[in-house]
């Protein structure tokens, strides 16, 4: 998605589709990481359609508030981190208390260890929202930073929204 091609009024259906398209292998391994450690949860609480209709939702959102931040630019925006984004807002209310296997560089040395999800999700939030503006200066291609951050507010803001009836029966039960 080219946010000028979508403030003149052309090539709309690039703001979906660009979410299937990824700059790199490098680009596609990081969003399926993310993906792989906070999706299958979210899905769980919602149900196969539901999550992908919030899935989807998310990347355009997030599509939207990139172009919302730049309608001017001439830098394609493309990739699921948006969407993946709205994934991990939406992990960070429904599982709050949840921890995430990660690996921690220090130094040298290397360490698996449990970390909470809320901690790694806001410490990501935070470096998106000190990096808006670096793409700004990137003509050849950067992070829609924006993106990120509008994906994970829609997801914070909506994921209650989309959850299974299932789920939140048992949430009250154990209430």
């Amino acid at each position: 998605m080219v946010p000028a091609d979508i403030t003149a009024g052309h090539r709309w259906i690039t703001v979906l589709t660009s979410m299937f398209m990824h700059a790199s292998w490098s680009h596609i391994i990081g969003n399926m990481v993310f993906f792989w450690a906070f999706g299958p949860e979210i899905e769980d609480s919602m149900g196969p359609l539901r999550y992908l209709v919030y899935y989807l939702l998310g990347g355009v959102v997030a599509m939207f508030a990139q172009l919302a931040a730049d309608p001017h630019s001439t830098v394609p925006c493309l990739g699921a981190s948006g969407a993946i984004a709205a994934v991990m807002g939406g992990f960070l209310v429904t599982y709050p208390s949840d921890r995430i296997r990660t690996v921690l560089f220090f130094g040298w040395f290397v360490r698996i260890a449990l970390v909470p999800a809320a901690l790694l999700i806001v410490v990501w939030f935070g470096l998106q929202l000190l990096s808006v503006g670096v793409v700004a200066d990137v003509q050849g291609g950067g992070v829609a930073y924006v993106a990120h951050i509008g994906g994970t507010i829609y997801g914070v803001a909506t994921a209650r929204l989309f959850e299974g009836r299932r789920r939140i029966t048992a949430s009250e039960e154990i209430a």
